[in-house]
């Protein structure tokens, strides 16, 4: 099994994510950090503790981070991921309580202890990467306790929140450009996962409607409709939830290495993420501005069919 943890904004994706990562028989989910982004942090809290509830895993450590990110204030997105994050679905919610510690805290317990006992983690945000910088910043001896770091966020070629920028960087740029620099200074392989793939793992209404007779089957079938009926389609994106797919099954994903960096300022793309793509190193090496510190396997193409049959298959699974 391999050992992870999410960090998360628990909106719909996200939902689609966290089911998958808590049922997949080759997950060891160890703990699962909020923070706020595509709803406020109060309710991705409770939306994340009601899908954990859903998939039976009450066993779960979930804790609470960052409100906001490190400058700018939160902008979430409820035209996407409804009211309450988790589409408006007005599904049984969880009252369950959080971890006492901070999200921070609770990375840097378990990375530590896994640092300890040579059972490396690999860290999946899919969220503002707020909670990931501070960790990496305020305790950088947790990374030791790291395989990878596998975020969903930012792309090569195109914007969604704007034409410039993907969601996840554009909400905390200042956090993604930490983590970056973080991730090369520390030595942590880090993969991106980003909107060039984001939207090729589809799972259609008929494939949806097969699942049925759990909580969690219930719950994955709701969120697909939801999706569909939000872009009024025959199917929709598990989105996020490629990125738990990549790491279960990262031969149906490509990826290249480039540096990568995040654009801060600029009147129309800030929150940028700025794939150096060029071949030849002599273009690189005379830049004045010079090449990006931290190389990154960026996602190219995915497998979508065969996520969608890895998501669907386990979204499904029996639970006790």
């Amino acid at each position: 099994m391999k050992p992870v943890i999410l960090d998360v904004d628990t909106g719909l994706d996200d939902a689609c994510a966290l089911l998958l990562a808590a049922q997949h028989p080759e997950l060891d989910l160890k703990a699962v950090t909020c923070a706020g982004g595509n709803v406020g942090l109060d309710d991705v809290v409770i939306n994340t503790l009601t899908v954990l509830d859903a998939a039976g895993r009450t066993d779960v450590p979930v804790a609470a981070g960052a409100a906001a990110p490190l400058i700018q204030a939160v902008r979430p997105a409820p035209h996407i991921h409804g009211v309450d994050g988790l589409g408006d679905l007005d599904w049984p919610r969880s009252a369950r309580t959080t971890d006492p510690r901070h999200a921070v805290e609770l990375l840097r317990d378990v990375l530590r202890a896994a640092a300890a006992s040579g059972e490396l983690i690999t860290l999946i945000p899919l969220a503002p990467l707020t909670n990931i910088a501070l960790l990496l910043r305020t305790y950088p001896d947790a990374a030791a306790g790291l395989r990878e770091i596998v975020f969903m966020g930012g792309a090569a070629g195109i914007g969604n929140v704007t034409a410039a920028a993907e969601f996840n960087t554009w909400a905390d740029p200042e956090a993604a450009a930490i983590v970056l620099a973080a991730a090369g200074e520390l030595g942590v392989p880090t993969t991106m996962y980003g909107l060039d793939v984001f939207y090729d793992v589809v799972v259609t209404l008929e494939q949806a409607r097969t699942l049925g007779g759990s909580q969690s089957a219930d719950l994955a079938r709701a969120l697909i409709e939801k999706r569909s009926a939000l872009y009024q389609a025959d199917g929709a994106t598990i989105g996020d939830g490629g990125a738990i797919c990549a790491v279960i099954d990262p031969t149906g994903l490509e990826t290249r290495a480039y540096p990568v960096r995040v654009e801060l300022a600029g009147s129309w793309s800030r929150g940028r993420t700025i794939v150096d793509t060029r071949d030849r190193s002599a273009d690189r090496t005379s830049d004045p501005q010079g090449q990006a510190a931290t190389t990154v396997q960026v996602a190219t193409a995915v497998d979508g069919n065969r996520y969608a049959d890895l998501w669907l298959s386990t979204v499904g699974r029996q639970h006790a």
